[in-house]
C-alpha cells in the first residue's frame, strides 16, 4: 500500500476540441501533400526523359532574345532531280497514301558542309502503361463539357479528404471551430492551384489553367465551410441577443471581415462578371484575398503559418512573373479575313515551346485610358529562331481585342491602306504593316508540359478558328526538329474548321510553306468551312488539287481521321525507307493528338479518340490527347 501509494499519480492534459481540430486539419493537410508527392513520383519518368537534352528543359521557362543564324545550320538535298520538281508551289500532290513514298529515298539531310547529319531521337514515355490503357476510355470520358471523369475522380477525393474531418468525432450544429480550421487549412492549396508559377504546376507538367479547375473546387468548398463556421455563431447571438456586444470585438469583426471577403470572391467570381466585366473580376480579386488574410490572422493570431505558406506562395509567383515580363516594341498587321490582329515581336525571338501562351499587355492610349491595365494570354503562332520574332494573332473577339485591331488599322502606312483600297477592287486584301506599339509581354505559360511532341510517330492537330496559331507553333517546330533529326514523327496531320471559306485566302502562302518542308515527316492539310460562302467563291475550280491541301465543305469526321493517322503509323516505311524505318528502330512511339478551340470541339476530340480499337491503338504505342 505504502509503495503504492508512493507511486507518482499521472495526470494526462486532455486537448481541448479547438486544438484536436487544429491538429486534424493540420495531418489533413500533410495526407493531401503526400497524395501530391505520389503523383509527382508516378510522372518522374517523363521528368527524366527531358534531361536528354539542355534545350529541351532550358526552353519554356523565360524569353529572350538570340541571334540569328546568317545560313540555315541544316538543309535537304535532294538526289534526283525529279524530287524538286515533285515539292514546288505548283504541284503538291503525292500519292495515294499521301506519305511521299519514294521521296525518301532520294533526298537527304546533310549539314552545310556537306556531311550527313546523325539522328538523335528524344526518348519517349508514355502517359499511360500498357495495362491501364483501357481504364483511359472511361477517364477521358467527358461528364460535363470541359471536365472529364478523371476531373470529376480528382475532386470526389479531394472532396472525401475535406469531408472527413468536418464530421470525425464532431457535429456541425455544435462545434463551428472544426469549419473554421478547415477554411484556413485550405489557404495555401487554394493560391497553390491558382498561381501562374508553382513547382506542383512545373513537375507535373501542368500550366496553371490545367490546375485552376481545383482552384474553382476547393474555393467553393472553402465557402461552404467558412459560412457554417461563421452562421453558426452570428445565429446564436441573435438567439440570445448579444449580437452587438459580441461583434464589437476585434477578434469577432476581423471575422466579419474576412467573411465578407470570402463571399466577395465568390461572387465576383460568377461567369456573369468573369466574362462580362473581367477586369472588375481582377480588381475585387485583388482586394479582397489582400484584406482577408490580414484577417485572418486578427481574428485568430494561431491561424499565421497557413496565411505566411499562401503568402509565400503568392509572393513567389510575383517574382517569376516579374522576372518573365518583356518590355518591346511590336509590329501590328491585320488580317481582315480572319478578324485577327498579327502582331509581331522581333526582340523576343527565343524561350518558349511550341503551344505555350504569354500575357500580352499594350502600353499605348489607342487602346483607351484605362487600356493599358488589361493583360489577356494569346497562344505563340510561330518557332523559335525566325526573322520576324515571336508571333501572336488575336482574334477580334471582346472590347479590348476591337480597340487592338482598330489600332492595328489606324497604324496602316497611308501607301500601304491604298493598296489595299486597289488589291480590294482586284478581289484581294494584303495585311496592314508598318504599325508599331510599345509592349509588355509576361511568360511563357501553358504548352506540352511533360509532353515532348517530337517524340511521338504522328501527330494529329485538330483545331478550330483562332485555334490555328497553336498548330502553326507545333507544326513548325516538329518541321525544325525533323530537319536537324531529333523527331520521330513520320507524319502530321493538320485539321482546320473554320466558318467561312475566306478565312483561308491568308493562310495559304503559310500552309503551302510548311507543306513543301515537311518531306520527312509529310504533312497533310485538311480545312473544313461550316457556313456558306457569301458571294464570290474565294478560290477557282481546281485550286486544290493536291491531296496534301484540301477544302471540304462540312464538319470533319474525327473518327476517320484519327482511324487513318494509325493506319499510316503502321503502314508507313514498308518499301524501306532508311529515314523512316530509322525512326522506328526503337518501336511505335503513339500518336499525338492536339486540340484547341472550343469547348465543343475538344470534347468531340476526346470522344473520337475513345472510339479508337483498343488493340490498334496498343499497337501503335498508345494515343495520348493535348488540349491547348
Amino acid at each position: 500500500m505504502a509503495s503504492a501509494s508512493a507511486s507518482p499519480v499521472r495526470r494526462v492534459a486532455k486537448l481541448s476540441p479547438e486544438v484536436q481540430s487544429e491538429m486534424l486539419i493540420y495531418h489533413i493537410d500533410i495526407f493531401l501533400v503526400a497524395l501530391i508527392g505520389i503523383l509527382v513520383v508516378l510522372r518522374l519518368p517523363r521528368i527524366m526523359a527531358r534531361l536528354w537534352r539542355f534545350a529541351e528543359w532550358s526552353n519554356g521557362h523565360f524569353l529572350r532574345s538570340e541571334p540569328l543564324s546568317s545560313e540555315h545550320p541544316h538543309r535537304r538535298v535532294g538526289i534526283d532531280s525529279t524530287t524538286s520538281s515533285n515539292l514546288t508551289h505548283h504541284d503538291l500532290s503525292t500519292d495515294d497514301n499521301h506519305t511521299l513514298v519514294g521521296s525518301l529515298e532520294t533526298i537527304q539531310k546533310v549539314s552545310e558542309k556537306g556531311l550527313p547529319i546523325q539522328s538523335s531521337y528524344p526518348p519517349h514515355v508514355a502517359s499511360t502503361a500498357r495495362f491501364l490503357r483501357p481504364s483511359l476510355k472511361i477517364l477521358h470520358n467527358r461528364v460535363v463539357s470541359g471536365h472529364s471523369f478523371s476531373h470529376i475522380c480528382v475532386m470526389a477525393v479531394y472532396f472525401a479528404a475535406l469531408v472527413y474531418p468536418a464530421f470525425y468525432k464532431t457535429n456541425a450544429f455544435t462545434d463551428p471551430v472544426r469549419f473554421g480550421w478547415i477554411t484556413v487549412g485550405q489557404y495555401p492549396f487554394v493560391f497553390l492551384f491558382a498561381t501562374k508559377n508553382n513547382v506542383l504546376g512545373a513537375i507535373l507538367g501542368a500550366g496553371y489553367e490545367k490546375l485552376n479547375f481545383m482552384h474553382r473546387f476547393v474555393g467553393r468548398l472553402l465557402i461552404i465551410s467558412i459560412n457554417v463556421h461563421s452562421l453558426h455563431y452570428i445565429y446564436a447571438w441573435c438567439m440570445k441577443g448579444s449580437f452587438s456586444h459580441n461583434i464589437s470585438r476585434p477578434s469577432m469583426y476581423w471575422g466579419l471581415i474576412a467573411l465578407i471577403c470570402m463571399n466577395s470572391l465568390y461572387f465576383f467570381s460568377l461567369t456573369f462578371f468573369r466574362s462580362r466585366f473581367y477586369a472588375f473580376f481582377i480588381t475585387s480579386h485583388i482586394l479582397s484575398f489582400s484584406l482577408l488574410l490580414p484577417a485572418t490572422v486578427l481574428h485568430r493570431s494561431a491561424c499565421f503559418p497557413y496565411v505566411l505558406a499562401a503568402l509565400a506562395l503568392y509572393g513567389l509567383d510575383i517574382l517569376i512573373r516579374v522576372a518573365k515580363t518583356k518590355i518591346a516594341t511590336a509590329r501590328l498587321r491585320v488580317i481582315p479575313e480572319l478578324g485577327i490582329t498579327r502582331i509581331e515581336v522581333p526582340e523576343i525571338n527565343a524561350g518558349w515551346r511550341a503551344g505555350q501562351h504569354v500575357r500580352l499587355r499594350v502600353c499605348s492610349t489607342g487602346m483607351g485610358i484605362f487600356g493599358w491595365t488589361e493583360v489577356h494570354p494569346f497562344t505563340i503562332a510561330s518557332c523559335q529562331k525566325t526573322p520576324e520574332g515571336m508571333v501572336l494573332m488575336c482574334k477580334k473577339a471582346g472590347d479590348w481585342t476591337k480597340k487592338l485591331y482598330d489600332l492595328a488599322q489606324s497604324s496602316v502606312a497611308p501607301a500601304n491602306a491604298r493598296l489595299n483600297e486597289l488589291a480590294a477592287e482586284a478581289g484581294f486584301r494584303f495585311p496592314g504593316v508598318n504599325g508599331k506599339v510599345r509592349v509588355m509581354i509576361e511568360g511563357p505559360y501553358g504548352g506540352p508540359g511533360l509532353r515532348m511532341f517530337a517524340s511521338f510517330s504522328a501527330a494529329v492537330f485538330v483545331v478550330g478558328g483562332s485555334g490555328i496559331t497553336f498548330a502553326l507553333s507545333a507544326i513548325q517546330e516538329l518541321i525544325h526538329a525533323d530537319a536537324k533529326g531529333e523527331s520521330r514523327v513520320k507524319g502530321i496531320d493538320l485539321i482546320w474548321v473554320i466558318q467561312d471559306p475566306n478565312a483561308l485566302v491568308p493562310m495559304i502562302p503559310t500552309l503551302t510553306s510548311l507543306v513543301q518542308q515537311s518531306a520527312f515527316a509529310p504533312l497533310r492539310v485538311s480545312v473544313f468551312y461550316t457556313r456558306a460562302p457569301t458571294g464570290k467563291f474565294p478560290f477557282p475550280e481546281g485550286s486544290f488539287r493536291s491531296m496534301r491541301l484540301t477544302l471540304n465543305p462540312g464538319r470533319p469526321r474525327i473518327e476517320g481521321i484519327l482511324e487513318d493517322s494509325v493506319a499510316r503509323i503502321l503502314g508507313t516505311g514498308e518499301k524501306g525507307e532508311p529515314q523512316v524505318v530509322e525512326k522506328d528502330k526503337d518501336g511505335l512511339n503513339g500518336l499525338l493528338v492536339g486540340v484547341c478551340g472550343p469547348l465543343g470541339l475538344a470534347d468531340s476530340v476526346f470522344g473520337a479518340v475513345a472510339k479508337v480499337d483498343g488493340i490498334r491503338r496498343n499497337t501503335v504505342g498508345g494515343i495520348e490527347v493535348h488540349e491547348e
